[in-house]
């Protein structure tokens, strides 16, 4: 058995028990899962989700709603693949659609607010930097997702995880973790953390996918693998544009 660090693919994602009301696991046998195929819908998700975004900031202020309906709605469908298991390409797609919207305007808030004109494209670029870089690294053996790295990473995750809910809870109860929003060292160093593991997540998701096509996984769960890469790769730009507001304040 082995697992992502992505809660999209998880241990179930390529077992054939996990589709039981599904009539193409047992006729796939020359329509098989391949990393070209991923790539290809990857590529889709991303033009949808970029197209959306671009729309949606460049139509500021007025789309201002279109952050909260792209959030709610980003994170029901996300929900809805993660639990059902689906592989559907139109819900998939949906979910690049509703994530462009809150990007697009998460992004126009940061640029306005902090005066930073292109700091989303500069956010873009490195999360694509970023996602290149660890592809090379991993095709070249440098680095193996292993039992070791797979638990260093998930206390990290958990970690993480626990900060962000004492962090939103904070909001409501008046107080706030200290220095990890701050624009000081500990908050940059926070940041800079949070990226390095998303890193590592992008590592665990280019083993899972390659573990599956080794397995003979059907064609349909390229979309569920392509969900998976852009649940860390959305994660990683958020963190990469607030890394920039940190530094950009510094100066």
């Amino acid at each position: 058995m082995y697992r992502s660090g992505n809660p999209a693919l998880n241990d179930s994602t390529f077992e054939k028990g996990s589709y039981q009301d599904v009539n193409w696991w047992d006729d796939y046998q020359s329509n098989l899962m391949t990393i070209e195929g991923t790539a290809e819908k990857t590529g889709i998700l991303l033009l949808i989700t970029t197209t959306t975004a671009l729309a949606t900031a460049f139509s500021m202020p007025e789309s201002f709603p279109l952050i909260l309906v792209g959030g709610i709605g980003g994170f029901i469908i996300a929900m809805m693949v993660i639990f059902s298991g689906s592989m559907n390409p139109i819900l998939i797609c949906s979910y690049a659609a509703f994530e462009g919207l809150l990007l697009g305007g998460i992004t126009w808030l940061f640029e306005v607010a902090f005066e930073l004109p292109g700091i989303g494209v500069l956010a873009a670029l490195l999360t694509f930097l970023i996602l290149g870089v660890m592809l090379a690294i991993y095709r070249a053996g440098l680095i193996q997702w292993d039992r070791n790295m797979a638990i260093a990473v998930y206390s990290a995750l958990g970690a993480i995880v626990l900060i962000y809910l004492i962090s939103f809870f904070g909001l409501f109860l008046g107080f706030e973790v200290p220095y990890i929003h701050g624009s000081g060292p500990i908050g940059i160093a926070f940041s800079l953390f949070i990226i390095g593991i998303g890193a590592l997540c992008l590592v665990a998701d280019f083993d899972f996918i390659e573990k599956g096509v080794e397995r003979g996984a059907p064609k349909q769960l390229e979309w569920r693998a392509a969900f998976g890469l852009m649940v860390t790769l959305i994660w990683l730009y958020l963190e990469i544009l607030k890394l920039l507001v940190k530094l950009a304040a510094r100066r």
